[in-house]
């Protein structure tokens, strides 16, 4: 029988299963990684279910950004599942009226048939300002979006937008818990991870120095330092 930790890795909106290859690698020796694929279900709840079918009884749970809001619906579906919860470069309150609008308009603009998936133009909102001139990590992430395409981006958008309001949530849950976010993320700041943090009985807080929203592919040795305190602990 395997010693190794079952771990589901949560990508987050427009993010394929490659979005985790460092990880995948990286806790192989202590870890059986399982990437989940959300381009198919539209809601939070179905994504939610597709982790359950798929993971063995008892798991660890790493999610991001919209996989964070999938790791937050397990542990109200099934938190007796999960012996420890990361979640990374997410938040548990909904998003603003500003947010909304802005998912709003770019479903609109994609039903118009307008999808371009990550442009040069919003990257700087995904990762830190020093990695722009990063050519292989921003071909990496335009062809994640590519790959993952309109309609998967499409049914993504508009399950993020029907998601519960997982603050109310957060008192209950008793795993260890690792929190980490990148300082400079624009999309989930980090006050909202303190807010996360401070929610959660037994959860740790990391926040990466000159990093942005994708931790896991901007620093990955220092992510996956993290994750394996978190997988030992």
């Amino acid at each position: 029988m395997s010693e190794k930790t079952p771990l589901a890795l949560l990508p987050g909106l427009l993010l394929d299963g490659t979005f985790w290859h460092h990880q995948v690698a990286a806790l192989a020796d202590i870890a059986e990684p399982w990437v989940a694929d959300f381009t198919s279900q539209d809601s939070i709840a179905a994504m939610a279910q597709s982790v359950l079918a798929a993971m063995p009884e008892r798991f660890a749970l790493c999610g991001l950004s919209m996989g964070g809001y999938v790791a937050q619906e397990i542990m109200r579906q099934a938190p007796e599942r999960v012996e420890r919860l990361a979640l990374l470069d997410t938040k548990a309150r909904p998003d603003d009226a500003d947010t909304t609008a802005r998912r709003r308009g770019l479903i609109e603009l994609a039903q118009k048939g307008a999808f371009k998936g990550v442009t040069p133009r919003l990257l700087p909102l995904l990762i830190h300002p020093d990695r722009l001139e990063d050519e292989e990590l921003t071909r990496h992430i335009m062809d994640m979006a590519e790959t993952v395409g309109r309609d998967a981006f499409l049914r993504q958008q508009q399950a993020i937008l029907d998601r519960a309001d997982y603050r109310p949530l957060l008192a209950s849950i008793r795993c260890p818990t690792l929190v980490l976010c990148g300082r400079e993320d624009q999309l989930t700041p980090a006050d909202l991870h303190t807010e996360l943090a401070a929610s959660i009985a037994d959860a740790r807080l990391v926040v990466l120095e000159n990093c942005g929203h994708l931790p896991p592919l901007e620093r990955p040795e220092a992510t996956n330092r993290e994750l394996r305190r978190w997988l030992l602990a």
